[in-house]
């Protein structure tokens, strides 16, 4: 079974910061279904890997939720990777419901890592990657930042997935195929 890896900053790279009613945050998520919903079709992609992160991950969980409900996509499977337990324990009330929601719906969820820890997310990075065949990421396909999302893209093209970029500022798509061996 083909799967797909989701991978992204945190609200606070956008110039929208955390308001998802702003119209680039909803066009991103367009772009973001968009891209899921050609991978299913076209590259049978049935599995997505989130990491669970405030931002991206979330959006994302959200969207394969609904786009699960759709005639057609019932046999999708969502996978939140987490870092560490109680990773979400300084977050807000509202964006800790919503992962909740996501891991009570998913059809599966694991924690790779222990403890708040620079090698949890490298090895959360590593198995969303390991696991999948394609990447869709927000974000420029230069931009090279210490971020997570940033070292996760950086596995995959080391890895040799398709990556699907989602410009953070346009919402514009480039899609970088694996190559073929």
């Amino acid at each position: 079974m083909e799967s797909c890896a989701v991978a992204g900053p945190k609200p606070t790279r956008f110039k929208f910061g955390y308001k998802e009613d702003n119209s680039l945050c909803r066009k991103i998520k367009k772009a973001m279904l968009r891209q899921f919903r050609r991978l299913y079709r076209k590259k049978g992609v049935q599995r997505f890997y989130i990491g669970g992160a405030i931002g991206v991950n979330l959006w994302a969980g959200e969207l394969l939720l609904k786009l699960k409900d759709e005639p057609g996509y019932e046999d999708l499977e969502l996978v939140v990777v987490l870092p560490f337990p109680n990773h979400d324990a300084k977050w807000d009330a509202r964006s800790r419901k919503r992962l909740e929601y996501l891991i009570r719906h998913s059809t599966e969820h694991l924690t790779v890592g222990t403890g708040d820890c620079r090698e949890s997310y490298i090895s959360q990075n590593r198995y969303l990657v390991d696991h999948t065949q394609y990447l869709v990421t927000v974000s420029e396909e230069c931009e090279e930042q210490e971020t997570n999302s940033f070292q996760a893209t950086a596995y995959a093209q080391k890895r040799g997935l398709e990556i699907i970029y989602i410009s953070p500022d346009t919402a514009e798509i480039k899609v970088v195929s694996r190559p073929t061996p």
